[in-house]
């Protein structure tokens, strides 16, 4: 079974310096039919204005990854890292017992577009910890590249908790299939550009929810940039 999820039907907040679609309830958004998606909690695409961003600020027991669109994000965090977060890099912040971190937008005249993706763990009361590596465009070119893994399997971040994260780019006649275990739940979150899922279209922000699918197909991408969740039931 598949559902489609329009942009349009995020949640949405305008605070001048930032402008966020939240694909589930978070903040002032509240939707009781949309608190997340298996162990995934949220997907906020955040724009932050030149010179601005978040101010330090905590988290507990949660696995945070920053996906880059366009821009530059500056990271700062109570463990000691001070970091640039550039297009093609995936983050990962364990936060584990609790960590304090900033995120800011330091380019002049240039807006910081990325994803925030916040994962349930499958162990808590661990040690904070960070992690940071570049996945290249031609490794994600008419593929789903896997970037996060809770074992750090083919080169990706690992994450705490029982899920993988893919991300690919197709245009024309490019394609891909990736095998699914029925038992588990599929999230696919299209970045960018136009693309079909299983044969469905679908364009940029929108989002398909697949449940007891064996397989999943990729294809007919414009311009695409698309991330795939593969998550605990």
């Amino acid at each position: 079974m598949m559902s489609l999820r329009t942009s349009s039907e995020r949640g949405y907040a305008d605070h001048g310096w930032l402008k966020s679609f939240h694909s589930f309830s978070f903040a002032g958004y509240y939707d009781p039919a949309h608190m997340g998606f298996g162990n995934l909690r949220v997907i906020n695409e955040d724009r932050i204005a030149a010179g601005r961003g978040f101010g330090t600020h905590g988290h507990k027991d949660m696995e945070i990854i920053s996906y880059v669109l366009s821009g530059e994000l500056a990271h700062k965090d109570s463990i000691g890292n001070v970091k640039g977060i550039p297009p093609g890099d995936v983050q990962r912040m364990s936060a584990g017992t609790g960590v304090q971190h900033s995120e800011f937008n330091h380019a002049e005249g240039q807006t910081t577009h990325f994803l925030q993706i916040w994962i349930e763990p499958n162990v808590t009361g661990i040690a904070p910890s960070y992690e940071q590596k570049n996945f290249p465009d031609a490794e994600k070119r008419g593929a789903l590249r896997l970037v996060a893994s809770p074992d750090g399997a083919q080169n990706s971040v690992t994450i705490h908790a029982d899920a993988r994260m893919y991300a690919g780019l197709f245009d024309g006649d490019e394609s891909a299939t990736l095998a699914l275990d029925p038992r588990r739940k599929t999230y696919v979150h299209l970045v960018r550009g136009e693309l079909k899922v299983n044969g469905q279209s679908l364009s940029a922000g929108d989002a398909a929810r697949l449940e007891a699918e064996s397989q999943l197909n990729l294809s007919h991408g414009q311009s695409a940039e698309v991330l795939v969740f593969d998550l605990a039931a």
